[in-house]
């Protein structure tokens, strides 16, 4: 070991929902150290996202968005991923399980790169819907944490190079 490991740092919980998730979602939705803007827009995107599922979900979790928020970063969540290993002049992509902080900060990623590569609305609408989709199992995240395992489980052969 070269370094000191990295001591992780205490994340303090969003001020309108006291929640953790939602704080680590607005610091990756913030771009330039614009939280303030990054704020406005989630918690836009949260109110539509309550607007939206009304009528759609039982009545106890209809009211809270940070219930689905984390089913859906939870549906998003990759549990595999592939690493490139050299091994002697061939690369492999070698099949590795994901850890717990990477996999809800992988989820994270995907929900907001997902949203930002939609067109024609607010950033928060495609925010909104893209969290909906991804509560129902759906939508370009959920697609592309499927790929990432289709991918895994094509290289299963070669499980045997981690170490």
């Amino acid at each position: 070991m070269r370094r000191k490991r990295a001591t992780p740092r205490e994340i303090i919980p969003d001020p309108k929902y006291n929640s953790v998730i939602a704080a680590k979602f607005i610091n990756n939705l913030m771009r330039k150290g614009k939280k303030s803007i990054a704020q406005k827009i989630f918690y836009t995107a949260l109110d539509l996202v309550i607007e939206k599922t009304k009528k759609d979900l039982p009545a106890g979790k209809a009211g809270n968005p940070i219930e689905v928020l984390e089913e859906a970063v939870k549906n998003t969540s990759p549990l595999l991923e592939v690493k490139s290993r050299r091994v002697g002049g061939a690369t492999y992509q070698v099949p590795y399980e994901v850890r717990g902080e990477r996999r809800t900060a992988l989820a994270m990623r995907w929900i907001i790169g997902a949203a930002k590569r939609k067109k024609g609305r607010t950033m928060a609408e495609k925010l909104a819907q893209e969290i909906i989709d991804a509560f129902n199992n759906t939508g370009e995240a959920v697609k592309r944490k499927e790929d990432t395992h289709k991918v895994a489980e094509a290289n299963r052969a070669f499980a045997h190079l981690a170490w």
